[in-house]
């Protein structure tokens, strides 16, 4: 397993206000935030919600074709009493014994946001994956993207749910580091995962840090 870079707080820091200096988009992740916990067990809303943000984050690969709110739908459903006992904890509690529950919940969110038609009908993103589990558990499952991946080496090339597990460990390991840096309540309707997603978004795939 990668080794996991620990930054100083300093700049730790940093990159979360480069990230809020540069992504205007991040006020469609309060409103799916909003979403989720108002509609919470509300299958069909709870899918409008994460559509709002799947569609507007995770633009570049939805262009080719939209999912089906339907099968998202029937996912969210399936799923939801695995999903609420994950919403309530926090990824240091992360265990082995989670493993199962894990693949099995991140491969059916794989298969139910995929591409629905057109040439590009089928093709999956796992970077949609792990955004969805975020807004659905935001203290528990970690959000990436390929170059986030590659840095940790997780890249999702092959297996995509086992290396996302990988990444939720290295992940927790990082929480564990960085719980002291910042006061969340300053961080309206985020968490640390959130945080720790801006910071790698900054240094790792945009390079501003």
């Amino acid at each position: 397993m990668n080794k996991v870079h620990i930054p100083t707080k300093e700049e730790f820091i940093k990159g979360i206000e480069e990230f809020e200096k540069h992504e205007n988009r991040d006020a469609m992740y309060k409103v799916a935030t909003f979403l989720i916990s108002h509609f919470w067990s509300k299958a069909s809303d709870m899918a409008d919600g994460l559509g709002v943000l799947l569609l507007t984050w995770n633009q570049a690969f939805y262009r080719y074709g939209n999912f089906d709110f339907d099968k998202l739908e029937e996912c969210i459903k399936n799923n939801l009493e695995k999903l609420k006992k994950f919403k309530s904890r926090d990824i240091t509690t992360l265990s082995k014994s989670d493993e199962p529950d894990m693949k099995s919940i991140f491969t059916e969110f794989m298969k139910s946001l995929q591409i629905a038609s057109g040439n590009m009908e089928g093709r999956k993103s796992p970077v949609a994956v792990a955004k969805a589990l975020h807004l659905l558990a935001p203290n528990f499952f970690p959000l990436w993207d390929v170059r986030i991946a590659k840095v940790y080496g997780c890249y999702y090339n092959n297996y995509p749910a086992e290396k996302y597990i990988r990444f939720m460990k290295l992940m927790k390991e990082f929480v564990e580091k960085v719980r002291g840096y910042v006061v969340l309540s300053n961080y309206q309707n985020k968490t640390l995962l959130k945080l720790i997603d801006e910071f790698n978004y900054s240094k790792y795939t945009k390079g501003w840090i």
